[in-house]
């Protein structure tokens, strides 16, 4: 894939593709779990969010290249411990701001041992009060190393996405 005008390409062509239809070829992954209530915590969450809280909270985020999510920004991740981590270069594609959904997508790389996007989210259910975390996905692996673990990838990937959740849930207040 060739050059883009904020850097190198995406390593998939389906770029925005979790904003809809999910791309065949893909492990697919959707996990949406009620974090709070009320419309003030959806907004307060939503702008954590923004702030790349769940990377933070996890210790992957090596470097972002704005402090908030905005379409183009370059995220690097560091995957793993020590000698044996591995960088996860990304780039957001977009950004939602909608009344009830706040969130941003990235995607993958070249370096990115996985090919693919991901969503992450909260929701706001007016009617039942209720604020959900969401993350989404479509990702094969990349690197051959990583296809051996085929299998091990569909949990790991899920077990990462309520770790994503679970940190968002336990946002402090700011004071």
């Amino acid at each position: 894939m060739s050059e883009s005008p904020d850097g190198p390409a995406f390593t998939y062509s389906e770029v925005g593709a979790t904003s809809g239809e999910f791309p065949p070829g893909y492990q697919h992954l959707r996990l949406r779990r009620p974090i709070a209530s009320g419309e003030a915590e959806f907004r307060r969450l939503g702008a954590a969010l923004l702030r790349y809280r769940m990377q933070r909270g996890l210790r992957l985020l090596q470097e972002a290249g704005t402090p908030v999510a905005e379409p183009g920004t370059t995220v690097t991740l560091r995957l793993g411990i020590g000698r044996f981590g591995l960088r996860a270069p990304c780039r957001v594609v977009y950004v939602l701001d909608e009344p009830d959904r706040i969130g941003f997508a990235y995607g993958t790389l070249p370096g990115h041992p996985v090919s693919g996007e991901e969503l992450f989210a909260v929701e706001y259910d007016r009617d039942t009060d209720v604020v959900y975390g969401v993350v989404t996905a479509f990702s094969r692996p990349a690197r051959r190393s990583m296809r051996r673990g085929g299998r091990l990838s569909v949990p790991a990937q899920r077990a990462a996405a309520a770790a994503y959740l679970a940190v968002l849930r336990r946002t402090p207040r700011e004071r």
